[in-house]
């Protein structure tokens, strides 16, 4: 058995990154919308949400994007359709974990998360962002 290359370390790295970003996104796209349906004892579990946010989901996402772009750069793939419309559902995730991590800090406040980042449609979202972000990377059709 030999040592990988770089390029399949790379592309682990960035797969592992991956798989944790979305796992924190489905997390509080789950717990969101049941924050509306909370008490007040509910507020340390506002806490624990924002800290794994915070110490977990977030810098997954920065490795996310570090070695996505480094694999794009080590493959030339830039001015690929492929990876252009892979890049968009991964703005639109990233965007969005932008918008649960305003209503997580405005949940840990004491105030009511805003009603876009209470809907129970995110997970499905996220889901379909990543399905199509992955079918994209792995048959780089487009």
């Amino acid at each position: 058995m030999s040592v990988p290359d770089g390029y399949g370390l790379l592309k682990a790295a960035h797969v592992a990154a991956a798989m944790t970003f979305v796992g924190g996104l489905l997390a509080t796209g789950v717990l969101l919308p049941a924050s509306r349906r909370m008490s007040l004892a509910a507020q340390p579990v506002s806490h624990l949400a924002l800290r794994w946010s915070r110490w977990v989901t977030t810098p997954a996402m920065l490795l996310v994007w570090g070695f996505g772009l480094a694999l794009a750069t080590e493959g030339h793939w830039f001015a690929d359709l492929w990876l252009q419309l892979k890049l968009a559902f991964v703005v639109l995730l990233s965007a969005l974990h932008g918008v649960q991590s305003g209503a997580l800090r405005r949940w840990a406040g004491g105030r009511q998360p805003s009603p876009v980042a209470t809907r129970a449609g995110v997970a499905p979202l996220i889901l379909a962002c990543l399905t199509v972000a992955a079918f994209l990377a792995v048959t780089k059709l487009g």
